[in-house]
Parts: structure tokens; sequence; C-alpha cells
């Protein structure tokens, strides 16, 4: 008796249609995942292997989970893009602050440390990448978390734009005739550089030597600040200049606070190497000390040291000169160092360390792109042709190639005070969000564990409230309204922007039947950019078991029926026909009423095998609920009812009988997945029947072998 959730698909010709006995033997390897219990084809197990792993492995399995990243390379990540502002934000920061400048700088440190805590917290707390998306996403909703993903992509081209023209400026150092269309032509080389390098991936050896580029930055920068300090330092040219409300100006001062602050999206480049990271909780309290001190020093040295060596004079400093320093400004700062032996030398240091961070921050926020569009694409926020992965190297080269082309536009801009405005706005955004999600996270999941929980809590309403972070939600939210009213292009572009993404969020959601609030994911496999393969089967049976193994069992029908038809399956679309099998007890009629909680979460259950499904190309995915006595005799009765080419099974739940040591077994429990459903199916199937179990010890396994409506719900995505 059935009951339907969507159409099914009659009357294709099954392989094996008749045989009347199983093609696979079925032994002990029905145990190992993946292993065909039926004649699986080698073509099909071929198939699933391509697809990045072995059929029912569990999709974290298939991620990256090495956790090899520690303290002293997520501090290098953090610091690549802090050092690279420096290089360029210096001149905008004093073109508006002045001699306030290092004030400026200082206060930036300040909100640094509580961003850190924030992030590191989100971070520890859901590992996931995606920055202060993914703390929206848990905190609130998809759409919340769009417009924070949104706004950090907006940055993170602005960032690989701006990195390359100030790199193309420095490199100027050593060939003065380079002029206005050789620096143009070179910041182009460095972002098509970028984009390859991104686009073939990264070696290990690459955070090496990032960790050793980081050093000598350092070490230069506190060089410059010491020699700064001995030669210029003068507290009466800060003093003389400081007119507060005209030198500087209340509106400068706001531009400048937000613009001292764009290096920290390195938090977010950083964050999303959350489930690589290996720091105890003590390390990362020190990574959050380290660096926020760092910054601190650093900052505030070099602008007590630009100010000093080239002191502001009537509303005037050649740090903000166009034609002057205001895109090289630390060379700025260089040029007033004497004897000029010494000059020369630390020009020419100074200019390839620039030069060198400056790059590197573009492939750091490349890398950041790369992986918040994995987050957005795999999240069905942007369009999964968008977020599409390279055959080989699995990187999104599509929104790498988007990404390159969008910086290299407005590298022809050369408007730094603009495009850093712009760039405030995004930061400033993303920023407030973080904050806000990481405040309601503890309210929203309290017990939930933190590996890092930032001090200062105040209890609130039954809650801890982080005093931190509600204090940074504040500084952001008010920098974010500051750089709306004082500068035009974050007004205009930047809000355009927002609505702009908005709009096409709403479009893509709509169009594909999926609300705007809830979380809806694509299989990963779903965005590897690989040609079309033959198809294996034109149809298979999934009957659902209610847990997380479905998503499993239907990502393998769905890389076995998807791809080129075959003429035997080119006459009908490519079908997965997923059942849910409402066992009914000899003591009731078949027809009886079923408690509404066991149809809901039948419904549940086929709802979500669609959504997974239909991301396969040229897939269809058919539900019905079908009622029966034995699940067996339903399988084998649906199968053969529809005309299908194969089935695809869950195993049974493992023996718990241990093999017996002391007779020369292993003394383990024996994986004994095979039982009387399965053997039932595999004796009366008219098709072949692939049967799929996760590794023994995967904890998901005593999910097997019970009836669906005896497994515990389970969390679903969409259910968010």
């Amino acid at each position: 008796m059935n009951e339907r959730g969507g159409g099914g698909r009659r009357g294709s010709s099954p392989k094996g249609a008749g045989d009347g006995h199983a093609h696979g033997r079925v032994g002990g390897a029905a145990a190992r995942l993946g292993e065909s219990a039926r004649g699986l084809s080698e073509s099909a197990s071929r198939r699933a292997e391509s697809a990045g792993h072995r059929i029912g492995e569990p999709l974290a399995a298939r991620l990256p989970s090495s956790r090899s990243i520690g303290s002293p390379i997520l501090f290098s990540i953090i610091w690549t893009s802090l050092a690279s502002s420096v290089y360029f934000s210096l001149g905008v920061v004093a073109k508006h602050a002045e001699g306030l400048t290092p004030l400026v700088y200082l206060i930036a440190g300040l909100f640094f440390a509580l961003t850190a805590m924030t992030y590191v917290e989100g971070a520890s707390l859901h590992q996931e990448r995606g920055g202060s998306t993914v703390f929206a996403r848990h905190a609130f909703n998809e759409l919340v978390s769009f417009v924070a993903g949104w706004a950090i992509l907006l940055d993170y081209i602005i960032l690989i734009a701006v990195t390359a023209y100030a790199a193309a400026h420095y490199l100027a150092a050593y060939w003065s005739p380079l002029g206005h269309h050789g620096r143009v032509a070179v910041s182009l080389a460095i972002i098509v550089y970028v984009a390859v390098r991104n686009i073939r991936g990264f070696s290990p050896d690459r955070w090496r030597r990032i960790m050793a580029m980081v050093t000598l930055d350092i070490a230069l920068q506190l060089l410059v600040v010491v020699l700064g300090l001995i030669l210029f330092f003068d507290p009466s040219v800060l003093a003389n200049h400081i007119h507060f409300g005209s030198a500087p100006s209340w509106r400068g001062m706001i531009f400048a606070l937000t613009i001292a602050a764009v290096g920290f999206t390195s938090l977010e480049s950083a964050s999303g190497l959350a489930g690589e990271v290996s720091i105890s909780r003590r390390g990362l309290k020190r990574l959050i000390g380290s660096s926020g001190l760092s910054v601190t020093i650093v900052y505030v040295g070099i602008a007590l040291v630009a100010v000093t060596a080239l002191p502001v004079s009537h509303g005037y400093t050649p740090l903000g000169d166009t034609h002057r320093y205001l895109n090289a400004p630390v060379l700025g700062v260089i040029s007033r160092v004497h004897p000029s032996w010494v000059h020369s030398t630390l020009k020419y240091v100074i200019a390839a360390a620039a030069a060198l961070t400056l790059i590197a921050a573009a492939n750091s926020a490349m890398l950041g792109l790369s992986r918040l569009a994995y987050s957005l694409s795999t999240n069905r926020q942007i369009p999964s042709a968008v977020g599409r992965l390279h055959p080989r190297r699995s990187t999104p080269f599509v929104l790498i190639g988007i990404a390159a082309l969008a910086a290299a536009v407005l590298t022809t801009i050369e408007d730094l005070d603009q495009l850093v405005g712009i760039y405030a706005f995004g930061a400033m955004l993303a920023f407030t969000i973080a904050h806000v999600s990481v405040c309601r996270l503890r309210y929203r999941e309290p017990d939930r564990d933190r590996p890092y929980r930032m001090p200062l809590s105040l209890r609130v309403r039954g809650g801890e409230l982080p005093l931190p972070a509600v204090l940074g939600a504040v500084v952001s939210l008010a920098g974010l309204v500051g750089v709306m009213i004082v500068h035009a292009g974050a007004r205009y572009v930047g809000l355009a922007w927002v609505l702009g993404g908005l709009l096409l969020y709403v479009i893509y959601r709509k169009a594909e039947g999926k609300s705007l609030l809830s979380r809806f994911t694509v299989a990963p496999e779903v965005l590897k950019a690989e040609p079309a393969a033959e198809a294996d089967y034109g149809s298979i049976l999934v009957p659902l078991l209610g847990t997380p193994i479905d998503d499993d069992l239907i990502q393998t029908a769905g890389r076995l029926v998807a791809g080129e038809q075959t003429d035997e399956a080119a006459l009908d679309q490519a079908t997965i026909e997923a059942v849910w099998i409402m066992e009914i007890p000899m003591s009731l009629p078949l027809d009886a009423r079923i408690p509404d909680a066991q149809y809901q979460r039948a419904r549940a259950a086929l709802k979500h095998a669609r959504l997974v499904g239909e991301e396969f190309d040229g897939v269809e995915v058919a539900t019905a609920i079908v009622r029966a006595r034995r699940a067996g005799h339903a399988i084998v009765d649906e199968a053969r009812r529809r005309g299908v080419e194969a089935i695809v099974l869950g195993a049974d739940e493992p023996s718990r009988i241990r093999g017996g040591a002391r007779l020369g077994g292993r003394g383990a429990p024996l994986e004994n997945f095979v039982g009387d459903t399965i053997k039932y199916v595999i004796s009366k199937a008219p098709c072949r029947v692939i049967v799929t179990a996760p590794p023994a010890g995967d904890p998901r396994a005593h999910e097997l072998g019970k009836p669906p409506g005896e497994h515990q719900p389970s969390e679903r995505a969409g259910a968010h």
C-alpha cells in the first residue's frame, strides 16, 4: 500500500531482471564500506571512488580534517594582512587623522583585541570554514549569514586590488621610470599570479615560507620604529599641530578610525581554518594576547615615527599626498633617514619586504575568498555553478576568476581613498554581525563546549553576556554608521553591494523553491567540475532509514544515476525512488491510522532526500511512503513494481558477538552487517543490490538495523 510523495518511474528495463538469485556473493566482505552485496558493476565502483570517497563513507571523512595548524602558522596568517595594511593604510589614516594618527592606531589595536576574542570564541564553538557567516548561521539564520559573507566577499576583492596596487608602488622604488601605465601593468600581473596560485593550490611548505616572511617583516618594522624614534621623535612636534575639531576634523577622525581597522579581516581568513587548527585552550589565550600586543606596538610605533618624521603643517602631510607617499607611506618615512647610504639600503630592503608582504596578503585574501565561496556554495547561498571546484585541484576556480577580474577593474581606478573607504564599510558590517552573533550564541547554545571563552561576562536574563563582544558590537556599529555618513563611496557603493546581493539571494532561493531563512546544503561532490560520465543506472530504489546514513545512501545513488545517460536509459530521466517503509504489526489492519509524529518524520526524511538527490545534474527524486508487514517484502515488491535497475540499502547493525580470541578469533565484535532484511532482498530482488555501511567503530553504525520509527531524531540540513 503506497502513499505517494512524488511520482514514480515505471517500465524501465531493469538490469539483471529475472535472474532470481544474487549476482554477487554475500559474506564477510559485505561488511566493508561501499561493497556491493550483489554485483555492483566495476564502472559504478569507479564512479563512486572518483567522487572523492568510498561509497557510504561519512561526509566528515571526505573533507580535510587533519589538524596540523598550530599557533605559529595561525599567527602568521593573521599577521600577513595586519602587516600589509600598514604599508597601504598609513598614508590614508595620516591624511585624515593628521597629528592624532598614533591615537587612532592605539584605538585600533584595542578594537583588534576585542574582535580577536569574538572570532576565536566563535570559531572554536563552530569549527567550520566561513568566519562571521558561520557565527550568524548558528545564531540567527541563513539570510543574516549571507549578508555577513557577502560583505566579506567585497572586502576580499578590494583587499586583493589594494595590495596589488600598493605592491606595484613599492616595487617602483627599484625602477623610477616605471610610470603610471607600468604600475598598472605590474598590479594586473600580481593579480593574475595570485589567481593562478590559488587555483593551483598551495603546498604545505607555503606555511613555513609565510612564517619566515612574517618574522622578517616584524623585525624590519620594529627596526623602523626603533630607528625612527631615535632620529625623529619629538613630543612638541605632535602637540603643536593638534587642534581638536579642526586639525584634525571630527569627520576626518571618524573616517581614520574605520580605516585603521581594515587589516583585521585577516581574522576571517584565520577563522576559516578552524577545523584544521590544533591549539590548546591556553594556546588560544596566548595567541590573542601576542597578536593584540604586536599589533598595538607596531601600529602605534610606526604612526609615531611617521608623524614626527613627516610632520603635519597647516593640515598637510606628505604621507597623504597622492603625488608623494600616499600609495607607499613607509618609503616616505625612510626618505628622512640619514646618512644617504643607510637611506638607500633601507629603501630597497623595505620596498622588497613590503611588496612580498602585500603579495602574500593578496594570496591570503584569495585563500579566504576561496574558503568562504565553498561555504556559501555548499549552503546554497550562492549558485553551485559559481562555487564550482576544479576537477583536479578542488579549488573554486570560477569564483577565483571572477574575483580576479573584479580586482583588476578596481585596480585601474587608482583611488586608494575610495577603495579603503568601501573596504571599511564591509569590514564594519561583518564585525558587527560577528560580535552580535557570538553574544546570541551564549544564550542559544549555553551548554555547548567552548575551547575558548572570552572573559568578563555579565549574567543577564539567565545567560552569560560577554562584555568584550558587546563593546565590540557597539564600536563596530558606530564605525559602520560613521563611515556611511562621512564617505560617499561607502554610503552608495557599499549599500548597493549589499542590496544587490540580497536581491540575487532572494531570486536564487525562490527560483530553487527554498526558504530564505532555512539551511540547505549541497553535497561537496556536486561542486566538482568533472566531465559528465556515462550513467551506470537509470533508476535506483533507496529505502530510507531516518538517520544520517540516508545522506550517504542518496549520494551513492545520485552518483550512480547522474551523468550522460546510456542508450538504454536515455528515454527517461535518471530517477532515485526514495521510499519510507512503514511497518504495520500483524495486530493492526494494514490501513490502520498511523501516529502523526511518525508521518511527520517520514515526510521530513523524504523531503531531505529529495533536496540531496536533486543536487546531482539530471536526477529526479520520487518519494513515497509504503505500508507493509515486512520491510524486506516491501522493498522487493516496490523494486519489481517500479522496474528499477538497482537497490541501494543501508546495512544492518553490526553484530555484538565477539570473535572468540581464545579459539583463535580476533576478539573484537564481528563486522556482520547482513541481517534478515538484506538477505531476503538479495535473494529475491529482480535487480542488483548495493549495500553500504559505515566503517567499524563509527557511532552511526549503531543506528543501523532498526525500523525507521525506532531511530532517534537527527539534526538535518534545513532544520535550522
